[in-house]
C-alpha cells in the first residue's frame, strides 16, 4: 500500500468529474508521477486543481498527506472554500493548502533549532523593510536621490530570489548604482540578523537551506507530503523551485499547473524556464494541455493566439473558444492621451446608458502607473464611479502600523525597526538626538537597541531620562506579554496594550477633526476585531500566530467594500492577471509603453508580449485597444507609434517611419494571413479618428 492511502479504503467516483472536458479529466485522474498541466487563460485551471484534490481524497489519499501551494492568500482561500464544498469543510481544513510563504513559515517554526533561528521569529513586512533600508542607506551615506529605498529593496529581493548572496551581488555589480545596492544588501542582511527578524524572501531561503542541509528534516516532509500540487507554476522562482524539488524528488508525485504564456513577473524573480524545463527536470512527466477557453469570444481568442505565437520560448498550444461568435476587436488610434481618455470614458458612458451593463463590467488596463491620470480626470468629470486597484492597504495606516510595532516588540524586543517607530509614540520625551546616541552605543556593542536597554549594560554616557523612559516601555511590554501569554487571551492582551501605552491619546493628538478621529480610532478597533477572529478560528492562537497571519495577508489584502462597489476598474496589466471583465479597454498600446522601453532595451520583449496577451485575454465579450499618436512627455508633445504587438497581431505591414523602442526594428511578422478582427477594424478606426480630430 502506498504511503498516504487510507488502509482498507475503497476508491469511489466523484460527481464533479461529469462537469469536466476530456483534457480536464485527464489532468484530474492522473494520480501518480510528475504531471504538467498547461492551463491556458480561461480554461478552468482552478476547477481542475480543486477537483483533482477531491479525486485524490476519493481514491483514499489522506488529506494531511496533500500539499497544495499557490501565490496569494486570496487564491488559497478560494481553493479551500471550493474544496470544502466538494469534500466537507473539516476534510478541507486538514489539507495543507496555502501560499509558499505560509508553508515555509510553518516549516521554520517547527524546525527553528535545526536552522539556527528563534522559534518565535517575527516578520519584517514591506513597511519595516522600507524603514530599515532608509536607515542602512543613511549609515552608508548614500542619498535617497541616488538610491531610492524602494528600488533597493526590489533589487535585493530579486537577488535573493536568484539565490545571490551580498558578496556575489557585489562581484556582479555592473555600475555604481548596483554597487551601492549590493553594499546596502550586505548591511541590510546584518540588520535583519541583529534584529532577529526575517523578511518574506528569507522564509523561502531559510526553508530551502533547511531542506538542503538537513536530510532528516527533508525526508520527514517528503514522506509526509506524498501528493504535491502547485498553482501558477510559471511564477515560481529559484528558492520555490528548490523547495518543491526537495519535497518531490523521492516519490515524484508532483502536479504543477500553469501557463508559460502568462509568465509576467520576471522582474521580481519568476523564472519561466522552470515551467519550460519541467519535462527535463522530471523525465517521463505527463503533459496535459487545457486549451478550451470558456471566458472569451472567438474574435478575442483569435488576436490572442496570433500575438502569443510570435514568442519563441513557449510550449506549443492554442486557445480554442467554447463561446459563440461576438463582436470584432476594435483597434483605435487617437490624437493624444487626452483624446484617448475622452473617447474611452465616453464610450463606457454611452454603452452603460443602454441599461444592459453595470459599471463594474468595464475595465481600463494600462502598462504604467502614470497612465490612469487622464482617465481619472475624465471619469470624475462625467461623475462615473471608478476604483483603482492597488489603493492604500488597511495595513499601511499609521494607527495600524503603530499597534503592529508595539505587538512585535512584545514578541521580539530585538526588533529595532519596530522600537524606533514607537519609542516616542505617544510622546514620552525621547528626542531624535537621544535616539541617535542610544543607537550609536548599540552599534558599538553589536546588539539591538532593545537588548542593550533591557540588559542595562554599557549605558554610561547616555541621556538618563530618555534611557529610563525607553527601558520602562520595553519592560512594560515584556511584562504584558508574559501575563497575556500565561492567560492565553489574545484579545485581552491587545486591549491591555492599547490601554498601557494610552494609544487613544496618540490618535487624539494626530487628528483634530472629530470625523477623522473616529475613522482612525475605528482602525484601532478593527485590529482588535482581527485578533478576535484569529483567536476564534486558529487552533493554539497566540500573539505570534496573529502577527504572522497579518504579515502574510497584508500584501494581497483588499478592502472588502471595494470588491463589491459598482465601479469602473482601472488597473495595471500586472495586477489584472487572473481576473476577467465583460468589456476591456487596453490603452496606451504604443512602442515605449507596451513593450516598455526599458524592457525592450534589456531584451525582455517576450515577457512584454506575454503581458499584452494577458491584457487581451482578460476580456470576455468586448476588447478595445487604443493608442495615442502623440503623447506629452516632460512637457513636450512627442510623436508615438503603435506597438509592434499591433502589427504582429493583425499582420498589417509596418508603416514607413515606424521605429522600434529599445532596439532595431523587429522583422516583419512571419504569418501572412490577415485576421478578420484586425486589419478591417483598424482601417475603419483610423477613419473615425480622423473625423474626431477634424
Amino acid at each position: 500500500m502506498k504511503t498516504g492511502l487510507s488502509a482498507g479504503y475503497t476508491p469511489r467516483r466523484i460527481k464533479h468529474l461529469a462537469t469536466l472536458n476530456s483534457q480536464q479529466k485527464d489532468a484530474v485522474q492522473t494520480m501518480e508521477g510528475p504531471v504538467l498541466v498547461l492551463a491556458g487563460a480561461g480554461t478552468g485551471k482552478t476547477r481542475v486543481i480543486t477537483t483533482r484534490i477531491a479525486y485524490l481524497l476519493a481514491q483514499g489519499v489522506r488529506p494531511e498527506n496533500i500539499l497544495a501551494v499557490t501565490f496569494t492568500n486570496k487564491a488559497a482561500r478560494e481553493m479551500r472554500d471550493r474544496v470544502g464544498k466538494m469534500v466537507g469543510k473539516e476534510t478541507a481544513n486538514a489539507i495543507i493548502l496555502s501560499t509558499f510563504h505560509s508553508f515555509c513559515a510553518r516549516v521554520l517554526r517547527s524546525n527553528a533549532d535545526a536552522i539556527g533561528i528563534r522559534k518565535n521569529f517575527t516578520l519584517c513586512d514591506s513597511a519595516d523593510q522600507s524603514s530599515l533600508m532608509k536607515s542602512v542607506l543613511r549609515e552608508l551615506r548614500v542619498p535617497e536621490k541616488q538610491v531610492q529605498p524602494s528600488a533597493a529593496i526590489a533589487r535585493i529581493s530579486l537577488w535573493k530570489n536568484q539565490l545571490l548572496t551580498p558578496e556575489k551581488a557585489l562581484d556582479a555589480a555592473s555600475d555604481p548604482w548596483e554597487e551601492y545596492v549590493a553594499r546596502a544588501f550586505r548591511r541590510y542582511e546584518e540588520q535583519l540578523r541583529r534584529n532577529r527578524v526575517l523578511d518574506f524572501d528569507d522564509l523561502l531561503l531559510f526553508a530551502l537551506r533547511l531542506f538542503q542541509e538537513n536530510e532528516t528534516v527533508r525526508k520527514k516532509y517528503a514522506k509526509h507530503f506524498q501528493w504535491i500540487m502547485v498553482d501558477e507554476y510559471q511564477d515560481t522562482n529559484g528558492p520555490q523551485y528548490g523547495i518543491l524539488h526537495a519535497l518531490a524528488k523521492d516519490h515524484r508525485n508532483l502536479c504543477v499547473v500553469g501557463d508559460d504564456d502568462q509568465s509576467i513577473y520576471g522582474w521580481r524573480g519568476a523564472d519561466v524556464s522552470k515551467i519550460l524545463g519541467f519535462e527535463k527536470d522530471y523525465p517521463g512527466a505527463k503533459v496535459v494541455r487545457l486549451e478550451t477557453n470558456y471566458r472569451s469570444t472567438p474574435e478575442i481568442l483569435n488576436v490572442a493566439n496570433a500575438l502569443i505565437q510570435q514568442n519563441i520560448q513557449r510550449h506549443d498550444k492554442e486557445l480554442k473558444p467554447a463561446l459563440e461568435s461576438g463582436v470584432p476587436v476594435m483597434w483605435l488610434p487617437l490624437f493624444d492621451e487626452m483624446n484617448e481618455a475622452s473617447y474611452v470614458v465616453g464610450d463606457i458612458r454611452q454603452s452603460h446608458s443602454l441599461g444592459e451593463t453595470r459599471w463594474k463590467d468595464y475595465a481600463i488596463l494600462f502598462r504604467t502607473q502614470t497612465q490612469p491620470r487622464a482617465f481619472e480626470a475624465e471619469l470624475r468629470r462625467l461623475n462615473i464611479p471608478y476604483k483603482i486597484s492597488g489603493t492604500r492597504s488597511f495595513f499601511d495606516r499609521k494607527e495600524v502600523r503603530d499597534l503592529l510595532a508595539f505587538m512585535k516588540l512584545m514578541e521580539n524586543p530585538d526588533d529595532e525597526v519596530s522600537l524606533l517607530r514607537i519609542l516616542n509614540v505617544p510622546p514620552r520625551g525621547i528626542g531624535k538626538t537621544s535616539v541617535d546616541k542610544m543607537l550609536e552605543k548599540a552599534t558599538e556593542e553589536g546588539v539591538a537597541l532593545g537588548r542593550l536597554l533591557l540588559e542595562q549594560t554599557a549605558l554610561t554616557g547616555l541621556p538618563e531620562k530618555p534611557v529610563k523612559a525607553s527601558t520602562e516601555l520595553l519592560e512594560e511590554l515584556v511584562a504584558l506579554k508574559k501575563r497575556g501569554g500565561s492567560a492565553g487571551d489574545l484579545v485581552g492582551m491587545i486591549r491591555g496594550l492599547i490601554d498601557l501605552v494610552d494609544y487613544r491619546r496618540e490618535v487624539e493628538r494626530c487628528y483634530d477633526d472629530p470625523t477623522t478621529l473616529d475613522i482612525r480610532w475605528n482602525g484601532v478597533a478593527e485590529v482588535v476585531n482581527f485578533a478576535e477572529n484569529h483567536a476564534r478560528t486558529t487552533p493554539k492562537a497566540s500573539l505570534n500566530t496573529f502577527l504572522e497571519a497579518l504579515a502574510l495577508d497584508a500584501d494581497d489584502q483588499e478592502e472588502e467594500d471595494e470588491d463589491e462597489r459598482d465601479a469602473v476598474t482601472l488597473m495595471t496589466l500586472h495586477a489584472a492577471k487572473g481576473l476577467e471583465f465583460p468589456r476591456v479597454y487596453l490603452v496606451g498600446f504604443e512602442e515605449g509603453l507596451l513593450p516598455h522601453a526599458r524592457s525592450a532595451a534589456e531584451g525582455n520583449v517576450e515577457e512584454e508580449r506575454r503581458l499584452a496577451y494577458v491584457g487581451y485575454t482578460r476580456a470576455q465579450r468586448m476588447l478595445t485597444v487604443t493608442w495615442a499618436e502623440q503623447r506629452t512627455k516632460w512637457g513636450r508633445q512627442t510623436k508615438c507609434h503603435a506597438s509592434r504587438f499591433y502589427y504582429e497581431t493583425t499582420a498589417e505591414p509596418l508603416p514607413d517611419g515606424w521605429m522600434a523602442s529599445g532596439q532595431e526594428p523587429p522583422p516583419r511578422p512571419a504569418h501572412k494571413k490577415k485576421t478578420k478582427t484586425g486589419k478591417r477594424r483598424a482601417t475603419s478606426s483610423r477613419a473615425s479618428s480622423r473625423k474626431r480630430r477634424s
